[in-house]
């Protein structure tokens, strides 16, 4: 099994965080660790990422990684700041070698069959698929698993916790990224482990 697919295969749900303030960031990996999420997106969309990540490591068990890295800088900040995954919203071939190249566990956003073989062709078959909703949903990704049999996803993107189940159903689907486990505004420990209790279960 390869590094990424272990990640992916660790809880049915990877959420993707958007962190504003780095001191929220370890109460808050632990409260989604303590409700069986450990797999950690943290997405480099703020400020306060790359200091996020490096409180989230502290925290035992979480597995912390980086989304919306969208170039080699991305890529770069994000191995010093100590992610152990990389998640990208989309492929290209410079990104997709600099992180072969640094041996670190990459998936990137598909959206296309071309995404897909393109993926393929560069020694990849895992993948994120994204925006899932918006690129068609199951009936896109059932046809790709149609096609790319030994191709796994985790597909992201507009998925709630009413919709996921629907989802992990699918044999290609390994695990799904989700926003709707950490609610905006002001962190609530006590909520978001209960809203990861409840998501860590859906796998089961």
């Amino acid at each position: 099994m390869s590094p990424i697919e272990r990640i992916m295969r660790t809880a049915p749900v990877i959420p993707v965080l958007v962190i504003d303030d780095d001191a929220e960031a370890r109460p808050l990996a632990e409260a989604l660790v303590a409700g069986g999420l450990r797999v950690l997106e943290v997405t480099l969309r703020t400020p306060a990422a790359l200091d996020a990540i490096r409180e989230m490591k502290q925290v035992p068990g979480a597995i912390v990684g980086a989304g919306t890295v969208l170039n080699k800088h991305h890529l770069d900040a994000a191995i010093d700041a100590g992610a152990e995954f990389i998640v990208s919203p989309g492929l290209t071939e410079n990104l997709a070698r600099s992180a072969i190249a640094a041996e670190i566990p990459f998936l990137p956003g598909v959206a296309t069959t071309s995404d897909v073989m393109r993926g393929l062709d560069l020694g990849l078959t895992r993948f994120k698929f994204f925006p899932a909703v918006a690129a068609g949903g199951t009936p896109t990704l059932k046809a790709f698993a149609a096609v790319f049999g030994e191709v796994r996803f985790c597909p992201t993107g507009g998925i709630t916790e009413a919709s996921a189940p629907e989802w992990l159903a699918l044999e290609a689907v390994l695990c799904v990224g989700g926003s709707w486990v950490v609610p905006k505004g002001p962190l609530d420990a006590a909520a978001v482990e209960a809203a990861a209790r409840r998501a860590s279960a859906l796998g089961g």
